[in-house]
């Protein structure tokens, strides 16, 4: 588990500012998210966090199989973070604070959520497609949802840029 330094660590915000978490993967609903809580991120002088997780290989049995595909999982993850960080940047002026960490993603979230007091809202993008909101949103919003000690804010996947710059 590990962070991507940023140009400020978490805590160094001044009192009051709100950090905007968005869980990183490369679907459509996540680039809305991540839209929306940059634009919140600008519109109430906060930030935004990104966390990406590298889930386990199954590869336990092949263990220099399984250390390559974690190897690659990190690059692309970090790859992808650091692409996400320019738009991110490009939206709200600042450099977002980044995160990857290895596990099982709801595992690792709560995780980060109990040792990063100065996250405040947690923003997740929605599948809009027939086959659910998405497993995190699903998990989340049943059993876990009195384990959230930040409010959670789902963002429907099919908005378009106008329209969650109009809302946020």
């Amino acid at each position: 588990m590990s962070e991507i330094p940023s140009d400020t660590r978490p805590g160094d915000e001044q009192h009051g500012d709100r950090i905007f978490l968005v869980v990183v993967d490369e679907t459509e609903e996540m680039g809305v998210a991540l839209r929306f809580a940059s634009r919140r991120a600008r519109n109430t002088g906060g930030r935004v966090a990104l966390l990406y997780v590298i889930e386990p290989a199954d590869f336990q049995h092949w263990q220099a199989v399984g250390d390559l595909m974690r190897e690659e999982a990190r690059s692309e993850g970090e790859q992808l973070l650091q692409r996400l960080a320019a738009q991110v940047n490009d939206l709200v002026g600042s450099i977002p604070i980044l995160f990857v960490r290895e596990g099982k993603v709801r595992d690792e979230l709560f995780k980060l959520l109990d040792e990063e007091p100065s996250i405040s809202i947690l923003v997740l993008g929605a599948n809009t497609g027939t086959r659910g909101p998405g497993p995190l949103i699903s998990a989340l919003t049943g059993k876990l949802i009195g384990k959230l000690r930040v409010p959670m804010t789902i963002v429907p996947g099919n908005l378009s840029d106008d329209a969650v710059d109009a809302i946020a």
